[in-house]
């Protein structure tokens, strides 16, 4: 059988298997490695599937994932990210549509920390929610919000979803990191831009908060959050100023994390233990599936698929816009059905050659297939941070109902996409500027 076909049944065959709920990792593998014994040999294939687990997870890049994990997991069981969303409501109170805004620059500030958007969406559908639901917000938006600036986790940096793609694509992390800055803060600004507007335009939608605050309250919320902002500075700055690498940056996040709290004294054995397991755990399950995509990966290299793909999609075009419009549709089509990482890990092997070929700007693609993972994270059926939200609120608000709240942010997300599409130098300015 001809190699390119048998690649072809390959990802049909791990497509089926992950819409049938197997886990990503485990189906990418044996599709992996079936795929290698087919086109080789079986001993080929178990030879390939021992070394390259040692191979990759012994890359020092990766060390980075378990390092910030424990950073983002430090400063949520510590405390270090409360009052965030106080803080926020206060300085934001005159705007319309406050609360909601003050959510979305929360989410921010904590997907610094975490790293993870569903983590961020679960922390402030319990936090943010009942507040706006109190204050008589529209439901819809209330919840909208939270989903959508949840995914504001995958974006800014320090981003798991980076670090992954950046040894996937053998780019540098470090530039990736500075790459999504200033996306991250459009994005953020994209979404209160929205929220504004919504509200000025149907005023009932979130009743205005006439609240005064005084000055001693406002300084008293600043001391709440000074821990956070401090984090952040400390690992960004060091990365953004040559300091030290990505990679070194995950342990000297976790260990600030660690000095700050055991500083506040809310640090100790039981916060820091809990820490530790919920980081082996997200960081086994996150090498299981790497370790699959890079065998899926092999595979594909093996079928000559991808290469027949470049081939083909070149002669169709040479344009750089119209190929990330075309792959850009295709992200959005499998958001639809599969969760982010696996749309990510089961298309890089396709599209990398196709990109290298016609000399796109990688660290700018990666920015743009983050954005469209996190678009993915709130379309439905799927749409991961919605069903994170409806399961920590219960039946208070009906699934529907958060569906169309994350509508109106999707549409202000794809401006954003659009304008990280036609403006390159959107993405590629602060790593530019700081590389000189």
């Amino acid at each position: 059988m001809d190699r390119t076909l048998i690649g072809l049944i390959g990802v049909g065959i791990a497509l089926v298997l992950i819409f049938l709920r197997v886990p990503i990792g485990i189906a990418m593998g044996l599709v992996g490695m079936a795929g290698i014994a087919a086109i080789t040999s079986s001993n080929a294939a178990f030879g390939i599937a021992k070394t390259i687990p040692y191979e990759l997870i012994g890359d020092w890049n990766l060390s980075a994932v378990p390092m910030f994990l424990l950073m983002g997991y430090v400063a949520s069981a510590t405390g270090l990210t409360n009052g965030l969303f106080a803080s926020a409501r206060i300085f934001l109170g005159r705007v319309p549509g406050s609360l909601a805004s003050a959510n979305v620059l929360a989410s921010a500030f904590f997907a610094s920390a975490s790293g993870s958007s569903v983590a961020t969406a679960a922390a402030f559908s319990r936090i943010s929610v009942p507040e706006m639901l109190k204050a008589k917000y529209d439901p819809a938006l209330a919840t909208g919000c939270v989903a959508s600036a949840g995914t504001l986790g995958s974006l800014i940096p320090p981003s798991i979803l980076m670090i992954i793609f950046g040894i996937m694509a053998d780019v540098s992390i470090s530039r990736l990191f500075m790459a999504g800055v200033v996306p991250g803060i459009l994005s953020a600004l994209m979404f209160i831009g929205y929220i504004t507007l919504r509200v000025v335009i149907n005023p009932k939608l979130a009743p205005r908060d006439h609240t005064v605050y005084s000055r001693e309250e406002k300084l008293a919320a600043l001391k709440d959050v000074w821990p956070l902002p401090v984090l952040i500075v400390g690992v960004l700055g060091g990365i953004f100023s040559g300091a030290f690498t990505a990679t070194e940056a995950g342990a000297i996040g976790a260990a600030i994390a660690c000095v700050i709290a055991a500083g506040r004294r809310s640090l100790n054995r039981d916060t820091f233990r809990q820490a530790v397991v919920d980081t082996a755990e997200g960081t086994s399950a996150i090498f299981i599936i790497v370790v699959g995509a890079a065998i899926f990966a092999r595979f594909m290299s093996y079928s000559q698929l991808p290469a027949s793909m470049s081939q083909w999609l070149m002669g169709v075009t040479d344009s750089q816009i119209v190929m990330m419009l075309a792959i850009a549709a295709i992200y959005l089509l499998l958001g639809t059905v599969l969760e982010s990482v696996s749309i990510m890990l089961l298309t890089m092997p396709l599209l990398l050659p196709i990109l290298n070929q016609m000399n796109v700007d990688l660290v700018w693609f990666g920015i743009i297939v983050i954005k469209l993972l996190e678009i993915g994270l709130c379309t439905p059926p799927v749409g991961m941070n919605v069903y994170v939200i409806k399961s920590s609120l219960g039946d208070r608000i009906q699934l529907g109902t958060i569906f169309r709240g994350v509508g109106g942010f999707i549409l202000a997300d794809l401006v954003t996409l659009g304008l990280l599409i036609a403006f390159p130098v959107i993405s590629l300015w602060l790593p530019d500027l700081l590389a000189k």
